[in-house]
């Protein structure tokens, strides 16, 4: 017969397992500190020498790193998406922008329609809270604010898709975003973006993923990114009109 005696897993390996799918889920997060040993051991319920066995197995697979006096912080795994040779040839040609918009409106397209379809009512609750912030900010005319919840928006709407791997990819995507690799809301104000007008495109999404309605979701991620990318092909046309009339100034004024 092809059955075996079942073996008992060692306490050891069910924290491994439980704090590994903590991660891949994204609710522990990149940089995010653990809880004291003590702390965790008793949340766990198990003994302190297991917990040790089970954060130094995670520690030798990359997922756990020790920060002298600080603690133990989940790894920065998502950095290593991006060779940093590659961030810099991103940072140097204007059409990995563009490119990156047409990814993100593919892939966060799919995530509003699968949030609509599989979302649980816990995640809607949680990307309305962030639209209603959203709201607030922009009452308070706190523009950094705002684009902090707008990352918070769309990344909420990732893990609202219940897929794991696209919710590791795209957190990368952001980090890109977020250290400026592509662009920000600045370049957008450029053009005299309305924040306004950006809330309630935010705001039409939220509405189309709180009716559970897939296909207006994903529309509404669409138009959204489209208008980003106008945004920007705009502020590039205006950037080169400008450097342009530089030069005819310089000259007039016998500077070359």
């Amino acid at each position: 017969m092809p059955f075996q005696k079942v073996q008992p897993e060692k306490l050891s390996t069910s924290v491994v397992r439980q704090i590994e799918l903590l991660i891949l889920r994204g609710i522990l997060q990149p940089g995010e500190r653990l809880p004291s040993e003590r702390e965790m051991s008793e949340k766990l319920g198990v003994s302190r020498p297991s917990l040790r066995d089970a954060v130094a197995e995670l520690q030798n697979r990359g997922l756990l790193e020790p920060k002298a006096g600080s603690g133990i912080f989940v790894a920065d795994v998502l950095g290593s998406a991006f060779a940093p040779a590659l961030i810099q040839l991103f940072s140097n040609h204007d059409e990995a922008v563009f490119d990156y918009l047409s990814f993100r409106r593919d892939m966060e397209g799919l995530a509003a329609e699968r949030a609509a379809q599989y979302g649980s009512e816990s995640d809607l609750k949680v990307i309305q809270t962030i639209c209603d912030k959203m709201e607030v900010a922009l009452a308070k005319r706190n523009p950094e604010e705002e684009s902090r919840l707008d990352a918070l928006f769309h990344s909420a709407i990732i893990d609202a898709s219940h897929n794991v791997i696209m919710l590791h990819m795209m957190r990368s995507m952001f980090d890109l975003l977020r250290e400026g690799v592509f662009y920000n809301r600045k370049v957008m104000f450029k053009q005299r973006t309305s924040r306004a007008a950006l809330l309630e495109q935010h705001k039409t999404i939220n509405a189309a993923i709180q009716a559970r309605d897939p296909v207006a979701a994903r529309t509404a991620i669409q138009d959204h990114l489209d208008y980003v990318e106008q945004a920007l092909i705009a502020q590039q046309r205006a950037d080169r009109n400008e450097a342009i009339a530089q030069q005819r100034l310089r000259h007039e004024l016998g500077e070359e």
